[in-house]
């Protein structure tokens, strides 16, 4: 069949290049719309489910609304993991799915369920709704509403209603969300004595102005024989028509309005968020929200085109200034990454110029490179796999080009023979067909170490994934080419007669090698102890390594995560962003800072208002103005925020980073340890034990325990005898207990725009409990009761916080870790945990984080690993018909194993589970070298060569092919391994293993090799069958 496809090829040369550009062009096409970001999604397949309880305590919170939605929601097919937080007026429900499930099916599911959900949660306490269709990748855009002539309620409401309407507009975003700013309300604010004096209860000026402030439809009347609809309109638009509202009648017929009883004014909204900038005050920003699957780039741009294009049409002052956006950090992670393979490129074409000898073979196999490339494209876009750091990071033009390479050193073998009156076409075609499956199994064996990558799962499977998928696609393109294209170009281009001339650099290569060699062989165990003390050194060397899950990708921005006491006020939490901002503005590698505390509109984020996210953006690298690294630069920071700060936990993370970690596992930081219990009081006191546990140990930074303290909570509970004596509901009593909140009455409309009508306390009466007291509830015969009279009003503790997982309390400890690596970290901090700290019966403690992460992804490698082995073994002993050859060439594996760990040694850097990913890599090219140089020996072996002579000649023989191979796959992820520029810390250790591993496996098959092939080549027979057949002719 191969055989076949050479022949066509090269009778339809013509075609065969014709249809190569249209493939080239259409991998160009594919190229320019591929989705791209800076790194895979690593968000598992998971649905929010939000509810706003408006001014409910965490525990009511937890009790009326997130039970109710765990138990609805539990039963649901494919759920892997059930959490939840349950805050101050708001519960949010995650369901994360197992992966494969369909993002829109898993949405289906539990908003079939939402209906029995919101029917179990008590009138009145919200209705669950789903959260954005987005991920944690999917906060792409962030932008400030700015304006010196317009207050922040004027803005906020720009935003709301005008900008953010036509934002969604832009195709990909889902979701605008809105932080900061005050959200407008019309506030009526009753004064209790004077209700109290007219005998008036809030129940009914709850009731009046509900009743006043409708519309209503009438249907139509025929007139004239033409239709005329009806409808009635009593609805308030203004201050002065609240103001309006007869609340009741005297007895002498003297209406009692509001205004007589209440003052009516625009105020904001109680809030549970805020944004602050620069040290300059409060900020109202707006973040876009990415539909899943979108390409970030393309949607980031048209989301900028659109904010310039409404920025034309806001009032005269207002100014959009995106203050964060994604596309930097994609341009520059994109721009390495084409650097790298540029210079990869770039070198492997210089050494096949140069080790081939001849320009016009050396441009024919330059060519596979980027054909191999636009090929991969054409089937990443069928695919959809994304273009990223992972997906594009593995790509060795090395051992794409090597099918090629072999195809056309053969071709200019054979034309450097004598070949007589042969036709040009039929040399080709011999040289082409001899070497057919040796091309077809090198890139068979590459194949088969990259296919078990594609078992691993979870987050390394969504960052590896793409990797393999990438490689494979290549590698496929650069075997479909290497079997039609290269033949074909090599007909047309290649000379008729050609030299085989061994080139300077193989020649001065061989002038030295030829003594060691013949060495080696005549000394066969000091080049065997030599080997095994290479290997030996290594093992050490491994078991310090340290691991990590993954080297931490350098998004180039800061998020300083700041905690304050759950009893901390957000006009606190504002004067201390503040502060922050302006410490961290003198910095000269700062461009702005911006502070987000509590949560947003839509609660993505559930954060208290003692928690606020500080994003430090900064300059780009060279424009700092002395050298420093990252690292130095944060332990200045953080040593000037908690000299200058106090009372504040602060934690430095980044952007990108931080909403995976949250996603993913519910928690923000490297190292989590998660306390599982019922009472929240136990849950707290062992979390403080941890954290002083965690502290104690060596590269523990950021530190803290998620619950901290109690908040005091004012505990209004109503007495059912009283409610009986004065024939009152309770409910009427809660909706007092809301107006102190705020309670809502009505909304009023502007155009599109609409604001709630609320009914609040005044402050004076809401912060002393004797006037509390005195709030007329409800009216008995004339005469109001005061609130006193029907409930009892008790200070309480209360937690600010409750989650849940698997519907069990939990509580958690965070920490980062800085200058050492996470395993050792961790082994050493259970240890602690475990000696120091006991737990009760029915306590238990689960260490999650990036943690978890690397323990699951090794568990995995240590399945893949011996596959994968066993694979190469099986495909050997298929190509050479022998186990002792198999068991020869094997030898690679270990040698090349030791070389990639004395290599991440020298360099100092952990086991990650890229470098895992770069050992498999790195295990297939070793093997591949040292099946060509095997190969060759049995040719021949078999002609009947002396042993020792196999040895020599075909150590010198093979040297150009082996040195080729090797050099090309090693100077492919040269600049890879050296690069320093964003994004690289993901690729260096891949391509540190490879190098590392090439060089010690090259070195064994040029010099062990030759030395012990003789005692695994004696004695070896082949075995023969008796045919009735043509056996090429059925192969092929």
């Amino acid at each position: 069949m191969l055989t076949k496809i050479i022949e066509l090829s090269l009778v339809n040369r013509g075609l065969v290049i014709i249809l190569t550009m249209l493939m080239a062009l259409g991998g160009l096409y594919s190229a320019l719309h591929l989705p791209i970001d800076a790194v895979p999604d690593m968000t598992n397949v998971q649905v929010q489910v939000v509810t706003d309880a408006g001014s409910l305590s965490p525990v009511e919170v937890e009790r009326y609304v997130t039970y109710p939605v765990e138990n609805t929601m539990g039963g649901l097919p494919d759920v892997e993991e059930l959490r939840s937080v349950s805050k101050f007026g708001i519960s949010v429900v995650t369901i994360v799915f197992k992966e494969g499930t369909e993002i829109y099916r898993a949405r289906q599911l539990v908003t079939e369920r939402l209906a029995d959900a919101a029917s179990s949660i008590p009138a009145g306490y919200g209705s669950p709704t789903v959260g954005p269709l987005t991920t944690a990748l999917g906060e792409i855009l962030q932008f400030e509403v700015r304006s010196d002539r317009h207050t922040p309620m004027e803005l906020r409401t720009m935003l709301e209603w005008d900008i953010a309407s036509r934002l969604r507009q832009v195709n990909g975003v889902t979701e605008i969300n809105t932080h900061g700013g005050y959200y407008k309300t019309f506030e009526v604010q009753p004064d209790p004595d004077r209700m109290t004096s007219y005998g008036i209860s809030m129940d009914l000026l709850f009731q009046r102005l509900q009743s006043n402030n409708n519309t209503s439809g009438g249907g139509y009347v025929i007139h004239h024989d033409e239709q005329r609809f009806i409808r009635g309109v009593s609805l308030l638009e203004d201050e002065a028509d609240i103001e309006s509202v007869v609340i009741r009648r005297e007895p002498d017929g003297t209406p009692i309005l509001l205004r007589d009883i209440a003052k009516v004014s625009i105020e904001p909204m109680t809030r549970q968020g805020a944004v602050t900038r620069d040290g300059r005050g409060e900020a109202v920003t707006g973040l876009v929200m990415m539909l899943i699957g979108e390409n970030s780039r393309e949607v980031v741009i048209a989301a900028k085109e659109r904010l310039k294009e409404i920025e034309e049409t806001l009032p005269e002052g207002v100014r959009l200034e995106v203050t964060y956006d994604r596309a930097a950090l994609i341009g520059r992670t994109l721009k390495t990454v084409l650097t790298n393979l540029t210079e990869g490129g770039m070198l492997v074409i210089v050494v096949l110029l140069l080790m081939l000898g001849n320009l016009r073979a050396g441009i024919i196999v330059a060519m596979a490179i980027p054909l191999s490339m636009l090929f991969a494209t054409n089937v990443m876009a069928f695919t959809g796999v994304t273009a990223s750091l992972m997906s594009l990071g593995a790509i060795d033009f090395g051992l794409i080009v090597d099918s090629s390479v072999i195809m056309v050193e053969n071709c200019i073998r054979k034309l450097s023979h004598d070949n007589g009156d042969t036709k040009h076409e039929d040399i080709i075609l011999d040289a082409a067909v001899e070497v057919r499956k040796p091309t077809m199994f090198g890139e068979l064996i590459i194949a088969v170490v990259f296919l078990p990558i594609l078992l691993l799962e979870g987050t390394e499977g969504k960052l590896f994934r793409p990797m393999a998928l990438t490689v494979l696609f290549a590698l496929g393109g650069s075997l479909i080419l290497s079997l039609t294209f290269m033949p074909a170009m090599a007909s047309i281009f290649l000379p008729k007669k050609m030299k085989e001339d061994e080139i300077f650099l193989v020649r001065i290569v061989k002038f030295f090698y030829e003594p060691l060699v013949s060495r080696a062989i005549l000394h066969p165990l000091v080049t065997i102890i030599i080997a095994l003390s290479v290997f030996s050194i290594s093992i050490p060397m491994a078991r310090n390594l340290g691991a990590e899950f993954m080297p931490r990708l350098e998004e180039g921005d800061l998020l300083i995560e700041a905690q304050r006491l759950p009893s901390a006020t957000l006009e606190g939490s504002i004067e201390m962003s503040t502060q922050i901002e302006k410490i961290l503005m003198k910095y000269p590698e700062v461009k702005t800072v911006f502070s987000k505390t509590g949560r947003p509109e839509i609660a993505n984020d559930v954060m208290g208002v003692h928690q606020t996210d500080v994003w430090v953006l900064l300059k780009p690298v060279h424009d700092w103005p002395s050298h420093k690294t990252r690292d130095e630069l944060i332990e200045q920071m953080s040593e000037e925020l908690n000299a200058n700060v106090p009372g504040v936990a602060f934690g430095f993370t980044q952007p990108i980073e931080m909403r995976v970690d949250e996603l993913v596992a519910g928690v923000k930081a490297d190292v989590a340890v998660l306390l599982y219990g019922d009472d929240m009081e136990i849950l707290g006191q062992k979390g403080k034990e941890i954290e002083a546990v965690l502290r104690a140990i060596p590269g523990a930074v950021d530190v803290k325990a998620d619950y901290q303290s109690n908040l005091s909570t004012l505990t209004i509970k109503t007495r059912p005898e009283a409610l009986a004596q004065y024939g009152i509901d309770a409910q009427t009593v809660l909706d007092v207990v809301s107006s102190l909140g705020g309670h809502q009455v009505g909304q009023i409309f502007e155009g599109r725009a609409r604001y709630p009508i609320i009914v609040r306390i005044p402050e004076q009466w809401r912060e002393k409990i004797n006037l509390l007291e005195q709030i007329p509830v409800a009216d008995d015969n004339g005469k109001s009761v005061p609130l006193k009279e029907l409930a009892d009003i008790a200070l309480e503790e209360t937690p600010p916080t409750i989650e849940h997982e698997g519907n069990r309390r939990r509580t958690f400890i965070s920490a980062n870790v800085r200058g050492r690596d996470v395993a050792s970290f961790v082994n050493e901090a259970q240890t602690a945990v475990a000696e120091k700290v006991e737990f009760a019966p029915g306590y238990e403690v689960r260490w999650g984080g990036d943690f978890e992460n690397l323990q699951s992804a090794s568990r995995r490698l240590v399945i893949i690993t011996p596959i994968v082995l066993i694979i190469i073994m099986l495909l050997l002993h298929t190509s050479l018909g022998s186990m002792r050859l198999a068991m020869l060439i094997f030898l690679a594996v270990p040698m090349a194993a030791s070389g990639g760990i004395i290599a991440l040694y020298l360099r100092g850097m952990p086991f990650s589970i890229s470098a895992g990913v770069g050992f498999i890599a790195l295990f297939g090219v070793a093997v591949l070298n040292g099946l060509v140089w095997v190969s060759a020996a049995e040719h021949s072996r078999k002609i009947g060569m002396p042993l020792d002579q196999v040895s020599h000649d075909t150590a010198l023989v093979r040297l150009r092919p082996i040195l080729m191979t090797a050099l090309v796959a090693s100077l492919g992820f040269l600049p890879m391994a050296m690069s320093t520029s964003d994004g690289a810390e993901m690729q260096r250790p891949l391509a540190t293993v490879v190098i590392g591993g090439l060089i010690t496996s090259t070195l064994l098959t040029s010099l062990v090799v030759p030395t012990i092939y003789p005692w695994f080549a004696r004695g070896l027979h082949d075995i023969k069958l008796t045919h009735h057949y043509d056996p090429e002719t059925a192969l092929d």
